[in-house]
């Protein structure tokens, strides 16, 4: 695990953007994790800016979202459906047919989240998955206690996660779905490379707990840990109770970039 810190939201997203253009520029038919929620809006900003300035091209890309809510409409304004297309999928030139979400509306949901992992694995497996962090450790929605050998299933919401996602359904947390098709750790542990962000207070003590505590199913992105190409970036906020002394993103940028990136 590698941690970089940057001095705000912005130069995090702009760093992991860059990333990320790294990587699809180093291999073909790149898959990508794709992650939602409110740190990843500068992200997926900055990866169209850099699209609209022709630094990178998404035509032979495939994503794969970590997650949906179970039982919400696909056009949903807090569905996850909708936030890609409202951040990403409509600014940029993948193809939709090679963009996949779990379906949270299948019938039967449990062959849906079987069928979602053989689908990543038919495709090769991911090369990049990228991730948020819950105020509780969860990483896409692996909720503490989950096991750090999980494959993509449905998952039940704890109240603290549905707490803090209240705001995207009104404000009412009785709004907010209980049940989520969520990629499981083993899923996100196997892709060659995970990036974690992170931005905020709210999110110091679960970052302080991912990379400094122990590795514990009570806060499933302390797996992280054991990843030889896990990258944690994050702002001054979100690693304001780490004790360690990690590097800046201005001095990573320093560097050499294949030096950095590919000397792991």
């Amino acid at each position: 695990m590698k941690v970089v810190i940057a001095k705000d939201a912005q130069e995090m997203a702009d760093f992991a953007a860059r990333f990320t253009v790294h990587v699809i520029r180093g291999k073909d038919r790149v898959k990508l994790a794709l992650a939602t929620g409110n740190t990843m809006v500068k992200f997926y900003k900055s990866l169209v800016q850099l699209y609209r300035e022709g630094e990178v091209s998404f035509q032979d890309c495939t994503t794969f979202n970590l997650d949906e809510y179970v039982g919400i409409p696909e056009d949903h304004p807090a569905s996850f459906h909708h936030y890609m297309h409202e951040h990403f999928f409509d600014f940029v030139d993948l193809p939709a047919a090679q963009a996949f979400i779990p379906d949270g509306n299948a019938q039967h949901l449990i062959d849906e989240a079987q069928s979602y992992e053989d689908r990543i694995r038919d495709f090769g497996g991911l090369d990049l998955a990228v991730a948020g962090i819950g105020t509780n450790g969860h990483i896409a929605f692996n909720e503490p206690g989950s096991s750090l050998a999980s494959r993509t299933r449905v998952k039940g919401l704890s109240e603290e996660t549905r707490r803090n996602n209240a705001k995207a359904f009104g404000g009412t947390i009785d709004a907010v779905p209980k049940y989520v098709i969520t990629m499981g750790v083993g899923t996100v542990m196997d892709a060659h490379f995970v990036l974690l962000l992170a931005s905020g207070h709210t999110k110091a003590d679960a970052i302080a707990a991912a990379v400094e505590g122990p590795i514990t199913a009570m806060c499933p992105a302390s797996i992280l840990q054991m990843h030889p190409h896990a990258f944690v970036i994050i702002d001054r906020d979100a690693a304001a109770r780490l004790t360690g002394t990690y590097q800046l993103v201005s001095e990573a940028l320093s560097d050499p970039f294949e030096e950095y990136f590919w000397g792991l």
